[in-house]
């Protein structure tokens, strides 16, 4: 014959391990949010950095594109006074010197222009152009930031979501406890909470390697 006693203590037994179990996955999916979130500020702070630069390249690049127009532009009118046979032969000679300089000037800058898109180690060393603080061959181009910004962002967005899917965690596990005598209720309550979990794991894990 069972003892009433003994099975009830035993239930009670049961529904304290079902407690104790959501009260750990509480406290263990907080601290993947923790790191979770500390994770995805950094990141946050690299596509912050990626797109200032890749403003601040781009205005620097359109101000090359500018100052290579003008050089074009001059060239143009220097040809156009030789042509028209304004500039006397004695000064032919000092108009075709300037008018080299101004096309050397406007290929230089469009060196620079090309550099500044897609980077010096896009191109050959013996192409640099555009030096960085006095250094040849630093130059990240527009486009490598805007590709790490996206980097970044599709990190940022994997990060989001696990902390999103820890925080469900959190949920269920406090409903898990809150809901006494219903052993069963409580155990699928417990398998979401891991399933959640995993799913949040996978998402900032592979949030963090796109980041990389």
């Amino acid at each position: 014959m069972n003892n009433p006693l003994a099975t009830r203590s035993k239930n009670i037994g049961v529904f304290k391990s079902k407690e104790t179990a959501a009260a750990l996955l509480i406290v263990i999916s907080a601290a993947l949010m923790a790191i979770t979130e500390l994770t995805n500020n950094k990141l946050e702070e690299q596509m912050t950095r990626s797109q200032n630069q890749q403003i601040s390249y781009s205005n620097w690049y359109q101000a090359k594109s500018i100052k290579q127009n003008l050089k074009e532009s001059e060239l143009d009118f220097l040809k156009a006074l030789m042509e028209i046979g304004i500039v006397p032969p004695e000064k032919q000679q000092n108009f075709k010197n300037i008018m080299a300089h101004t096309k050397s000037m406007a290929i230089k800058y469009e060196a620079e222009k090309t550099e500044l898109l897609v980077g010096s180690s896009s191109i050959p060393r013996e192409y640099w152009a555009q030096d960085l603080d006095g250094e040849m061959g630093q130059i990240i181009g527009v486009k490598e930031w805007i590709t790490m910004t996206q980097k970044y962002n599709a990190a940022t967005q994997k990060m989001d979501l696990g902390q999103l899917l820890f925080q469900i965690c959190i949920v269920f596990s406090v409903v898990c406890i809150m809901i006494r005598n219903n052993e069963k209720l409580q155990s699928n309550f417990i398998g979401l909470t891991i399933l959640f979990g995993i799913l949040g794991i996978i998402a900032a894990s592979y949030g963090y390697l796109l980041g990389l």
